[in-house]
């Protein structure tokens, strides 16, 4: 993705392959993905076994080094007590040749006198107690070695052994010192036989996501009844008074029409829940941006979708490791409690988020911490409030228990997750639309008929949705023909459960609202 070609330009002088990319893809991306994913980068593996103190055993750098070292140091440790004991033996030497020439006359007279050189031997020993070693290299001394000179240089080894085995002594008594001959020498072999390094080390550059790059805002995702999805940002839509015409926020084909919008960070996971039941994933960044009048992309070019699905609702999830479930509610009336974390691992073909029964549907799903009251509400304006431990956790594949009893023809149109401080919006098919205060909804057995959420006429319509929001909050309102208005909560009059509400959004002739979604704000 993001590679237009790829040439190969090596000739004689050398190898060169060209990636052209495509306008609008980022090379560092591209670059750290054939380095991923290809063989233009590969790893080596090394086991560092080796036998240490006659043992096979995997080492790691460090222990190397340090198994290097001491050897380096048993090595001089010996070699020195071998130059030493060579000295000493070779210093003796020179001290009876000294000791011989002070007697030099005499000596030559005991050796002319004797028998046999064995005779001679024996006599140097025991009349002028020099040792064997000694006795012996007297009379191998040759007579060149009686002169004056050589007098001389005798007296010059003799003293340079000397210093020598004072050395030697101080290396095997002196750990530092046989540090030290390790560092000299090394240095010495470097500045000996060391050349320039072919090759070259360098930092590793962290891995970069294309994520890395796309700058982290809110976005305004609006999916078509006929599955076109794109995302703008929220800035394109400014807030317009109570009555206001809206502007063109999606440019579709007659036969088709806004479906869903909601707002989500352009980080956010994107959970498409279909209404048979299950579950994709996606990016927000992922979602392609268009301009604010074109109709997008279709999903199925984005999704793995299953003949005949369609996409219900979708919800934005920043971290799936949360203690936090997933409420669901279907058309008829069922709903469901699960963990977030059981929807951690996405799949190509996505996975099942709840059974669906024949001819039911999956049609809202909302995060709640597992303390919370539910709303749920219905197209002919009724709803129920009931508590959400009325509801166990499930896994995934169950299909849920009776969240309320519907009368004949109805269904369920919204399902909100309460808070604190909120009222309750609801927007009819037909423009109108009220604010009701959470306390007119009192709390009851999940399974009951419901009570009144707004009075439903022919003047009102049915209800096409409802959702929580405070004083600050804005919503925005979808017509079918694409029109968007936003609106600031705070604008709308907060009035009785009973009641048929007040216009909120001129509607053209023949054109009715499909959906509302909240602003969330940061």
């Amino acid at each position: 993705e993001g590679v237009s070609d790829i040439r190969d330009e090596s000739d004689r002088e050398g190898m060169r392959i060209v990636v052209e990319i495509k306008r609008d893809a980022n090379a560092m991306v591209i670059l750290n993905r054939l380095y991923k994913y290809t063989q233009m980068e590969i790893s080596l593996g090394i086991i560092l076994l080796a036998i240490a103190n006659g043992r096979p055993v995997v080492l790691n750098l460090k222990q190397i080094l340090e198994h290097f070292i001491a050897h380096r140091k048993e090595v001089i440790l010996r070699r020195t007590k071998f130059d030493l004991r060579r000295a000493e033996e070779r210093a003796h030497i020179l001290e009876g040749l000294k000791k011989a020439l002070d007697f030099l006359d005499e000596i030559i007279e005991l050796i002319r006198s004797s028998a046999d050189p064995k005779d001679a031997k024996e006599r140097l020993v025991e009349e002028f107690e020099f040792s064997d070693a000694q006795a012996q290299a007297i009379l191998d001394m040759r007579l060149q070695r009686l002169t004056g000179l050589e007098r001389e240089k005798i007296n010059s080894e003799y003293e340079d052994l000397i210093k020598n085995i004072e050395r030697f002594k101080a290396i095997l008594s002196n750990p530092p010192m046989v540090m030290q001959i390790i560092r000299d020498e090394t240095s010495n072999i470097q500045a000996e036989y060391g050349d320039d390094r072919r090759t070259e080390i360098l930092e590793e550059e962290g891995e970069i996501d294309l994520e890395d790059l796309i700058a982290e805002e809110d976005m305004v995702v609006t999916i078509s009844h006929r599955g076109y999805i794109k995302r703008n940002p929220i800035t394109l839509y400014r807030a317009q008074r109570r009555g206001g015409k809206g502007l063109m926020g999606v440019k579709i084909k007659e036969e088709d029409f806004v479906k869903s919008l909601f707002v989500a960070s352009s980080h956010d996971y994107l959970l498409f829940f279909t209404t048979e039941g299950r579950v994709h994933w996606k990016k927000v960044h992922e979602i392609p941006e268009a301009g604010r009048a074109a109709r997008g992309k279709a999903i199925v070019n984005l999704l793995n979708l299953r003949k005949g699905e369609r996409v219900a609702t979708t919800l934005s999830v920043r971290d799936f490791g949360a203690a936090k479930y997933l409420v669901m509610a279907t058309k008829n009336g069922l709903v469901k409690k699960t963990e977030l974390s059981l929807f951690s691992n996405p799949r190509s073909i996505g996975i099942a988020a709840i059974k669906i029964n024949e001819d039911d549907e999956l049609i809202d799903v909302k995060m709640s911490s597992g303390d919370q009251d539910i709303l749920l509400s219905t197209r002919q304006g009724k709803c129920i409030r009931f508590h959400e431990t009325d509801l166990r956790p499930m896994g995934r594949v169950a299909a849920g228990n009776i969240g309320i009893r519907l009368a004949d023809g109805d269904q369920v149109v919204g399902m909100e997750v309460l808070t604190e401080g909120a009222t309750v919006l609801t927007v009819t098919e037909k423009g109108y639309g009220k604010r009701t205060r959470m306390d007119e909804f009192r709390v009851q057995a999940r399974g009951g008929k419901g009570i009144f959420l707004i009075k439903c006429t022919e003047k009102n319509g049915t209800v096409v949705g409802s959702c929580q929001v405070k004083d600050h909050d804005e919503v925005m309102i979808i017509t079918e023909h694409g029109m968007i208005i936003r609106v600031r909560a705070r604008d709308i009059s907060v009035i009785g459960r009973n009641t048929q509400g007040v216009k909120l959004i001129h509607l053209e002739e023949g054109q009715r609202v499909v959906g509302l979604a909240k602003v969330v704000e940061d």
